[in-house]
């Protein structure tokens, strides 16, 4: 059951205060703005009125000097992209994408019966087939998505919109990656998402698979919607360690789900649950709502966009300028600062009876980026390395070793700089790190850390 009747209210109500005099100039096309109904650090969301159809709608208002200043203007990019490529009747719709001199605004689907979060908080918990059914929603728009190589990465249910009809589409894609963004081991490095829903491989200092990760979220959301709390309720950044990741499950889950949801939280993402079993087991495939076997996927339709390249919004001069004037450190969120401590590393427990070897290398600097980027240059010159520079990240490859170094921002005044054998042969690597890496950087480098 949807609770169809209390959706039915919310859209007479959200109706009702949605009128707005149209002698009021706030308005983006042929889209009249009515208010505020979100807000982030470089966005804010508005309830729009279609002013030829009537049709409410979403638009997200993006400050471009805001993103260009936080170096967020390839997220953007990417998330815009991204929701261009998945068209399915369990995913958000961007309708379309706008853009002036100081703002991009994106169009998107407005979805009035709120998020799965705010469902819980009136019910509670749900009955086992109502969970399922949300479920199998999620399930389908997220193997569509990674059908077309997209890892969300941060799921969770306020991420989860409902429709009028109590349909559930898939939000916020800010976070989602795509196969180019995966380094030379095919993996994410990435540490991102919401903690108490995000995968222990997202932390443990190690590549990871995105669309395994997804999967455990969707374990930790099952959970959720049939507790009405979360399975790992003790968890905490600072203590982790295997216990961290063992639930129980209260007594009124069926056998079945309880199969499915130990088998989605493995914490080793190779014996995890893939997304073809979980599609294939008994308790996904019973039950399922008609209308849901029925769906049709939309077909892309990129007539409807005004931007057919969305870097086009990005592309005013003086953005320009004060992108390419100098290299841009990425800044490190708190998420993957504390991936990165060494007393945080969880690949022991994915990896029973391997030696970790030494991969790798950071410094810290307080040396400006372009003065840490020339000296590696040099270094690459003097030993004879191929090297290719993106921004801030440096290729260095030879006959018997390749090595990526990539600059990130940690405060105002502080840079870490990430060095990483990708290829190659250890000893090697020991003998350029030891005796041409550190003496050669000299007073560059305030403190060094090994991974």
């Amino acid at each position: 059951m949807y609770c169809r009747k209390m959706f039915e209210a919310c859209i007479k109500l959200i109706s009702k205060t949605c009128k707005t005099d149209h002698n009021v100039k706030n308005r983006v096309g042929k889209y009249e703005l009515v208010r505020t109904i979100g807000q982030g650090a470089f966005a804010k969301v508005k309830l729009a009125r279609n002013m030829e159809t009537g049709k409410l709608v979403a638009i997200k208002v993006i400050e471009k000097a805001k993103v260009v200043n936080g170096r967020k203007a390839d997220q953007i990019k990417r998330e815009i992209s991204i929701m261009k490529l998945v068209k399915h009747p369990n995913v958000v719709e961007l309708y379309e994408v706008m853009a002036s001199k100081s703002r991009i605004y994106l169009v998107m689907e407005y979805l009035q019966g709120g998020d799965l979060s705010e469902l819980i908080a009136y019910q509670t918990k749900l009955e086992e087939e109502e969970a399922r059914a949300y479920f199998h929603q999620l399930v389908l728009g997220l193997d569509f998505c990674q059908s077309r190589g997209v890892c969300h990465r941060d799921l969770k249910p306020q991420n989860l919109l409902l429709d009028g009809h109590g349909n559930l589409k898939i939000a916020d894609f800010g976070l989602s990656a795509l196969p180019d963004q995966a380094r030379q081991d095919g993996l994410l490095h990435t540490a991102c998402g919401t903690p108490t829903y995000a995968a222990p491989e997202l932390i443990s200092n190690r590549g990871y698979d995105g669309t395994k990760a997804d999967l455990w979220s969707c374990g930790v959301i099952l959970f959720f919607l049939l507790a009405g709390y979360l399975p790992f309720s003790n968890f905490n950044h600072s203590k982790l360690h295997i216990n961290s990741f063992r639930f129980k499950c209260p007594s009124w889950f069926s056998s079945n789900v309880k199969d499915v949801l130990h088998r989605l939280l493995e914490p080793d993402p190779n014996r995890r649950m893939t997304m073809q079993e979980l599609k294939e087991c008994d308790w996904f495939k019973n039950g399922t709502p008609p209308h849901l076997k029925e769906c049709n996927i939309l077909n892309i339709d990129d007539s409807e966009m005004e931007m057919q390249n969305q870097g086009a919004a990005f592309d005013d001069e003086d953005q320009l300028q004060l992108r390419e004037k100098q290299p841009n450190p990425a800044m490190l969120n708190a998420f993957e600062l504390i991936s990165m401590c060494p007393g945080l590393n969880l690949s022991g427990l994915f990896q029973e009876g391997k030696e970790l070897k030494h991969q790798g290398s950071r410094f810290t600097s307080k040396f400006s980026a372009s003065d840490i980027i020339s000296r590696l240059e040099e270094i690459s010159k003097s030993l004879g390395l191929k090297m290719k520079r993106t921004q801030c990240r440096i290729q260095m490859q030879g006959s018997k070793i390749a090595i990526v170094a990539q600059v990130f921002q940690v405060a105002p005044s502080l840079l870490l700089v990430e060095l990483s054998k990708v290829g190659g042969d250890e000893l090697e690597y020991e003998k350029f790190y030891h005796q041409k890496l550190r003496s050669t950087l000299g007073e560059v480098v305030w403190a060094w850390t090994n991974f």
